[in-house]
């Protein structure tokens, strides 16, 4: 019976040491030259043309970006980790299905990276293409803002983040204990599409106005844990969708009136 025990009670604290070890490389990294590869906002545009999809700047920026999602939303998948790792408490390979199941979460944000990466590209090739678009570039800012805000306020955020807060049930429903391994990544990439479904404006939000900054990812990382898994955390989403509409219209109006 001791081993159970021991292995419940060196995990937790291994998950912290992980999740604490990523925040401290993106901090040392965003101190470096480098930090062009993390920070996704007008902070980065200094270090802009490395950017690209060459194979050295797409394979720094997946790197990163798989850091910001252990940093980030590991974390807000604690509850859901503890719980199957109790149901699964009988089999012998148990830390391999723990593993197929961070991985399966995992692979969902890295593919939503991916295309988050390819999209930012594709988007500062078109305004570079003409000089209209070019001194219009300031419009990406307050769009991702109101576009965040207004999915704060979504049937599908409110679905999504529902499903992310009764880890529980979630489990129950999606463990069938057969073909152990596949079911363990399964549940991990169903796990990381509901939790994609309710964070994914979020997360956009570091690649608006500067927020790709390790502080703003502390915060970001910090109301996600808490919509996701405090009880009061429903409540968040709608107040926090007006903030980012009072933020995204007054950066809008503030550059309409200095254009002006």
């Amino acid at each position: 019976m001791s081993t159970p025990v021991s292995q419940r009670d060196i995990f937790v604290p291994v998950m912290l040491l992980l999740v604490a070890t990523a925040w401290l490389v993106l901090f040392l990294w965003e101190q470096s030259p480098y930090n062009h590869y993390i920070l996704h906002g007008p902070a980065a545009h200094h270090g802009s043309h490395h950017h690209g999809l060459t194979p050295q700047a797409t394979s720094l920026y997946l790197l990163g970006w798989t850091l910001m999602c252990v940093a980030m939303m590991l974390p807000t998948s604690l509850p859901l980790i503890q719980i199957f790792r109790r149901i699964t408490c009988s089999y012998k390979n148990r830390s391999q299905l723990v593993a197929l199941l961070i991985g399966g979460y995992l692979a969902v944000w890295l593919s939503f990276g991916i295309v988050a990466h390819l999209g930012q590209w594709l988007i500062a090739q078109g305004f570079q293409s003409t000089d209209w678009l070019a001194d219009r570039r300031w419009l990406i800012g307050p769009a991702l803002l109101l576009a965040a805000g207004a999915f704060q306020f979504s049937e599908l955020k409110y679905r999504c983040l529902d499903k992310c807060r009764t880890p529980l049930s979630f489990v129950i429903g999606y463990w069938r204990g057969r073909n152990e391994r596949r079911q363990s990544l399964l549940l991990g990439m169903h796990h990381g599409l509901y939790c994609l479904g309710c964070c994914w404006a979020l997360m956009l939000l570091m690649f608006a106005v500067g927020t790709g900054g390790v502080f703003w990812m502390l915060i970001l990382g910090a109301l996600m844990a808490a919509e996701k898994n405090l009880a009061w955390g429903r409540s968040l989403a709608m107040p926090l969708g007006v903030i980012l509409l009072i933020w995204g219209s007054s950066l809008l109006a503030n550059r309409l009136l200095f254009v002006s």
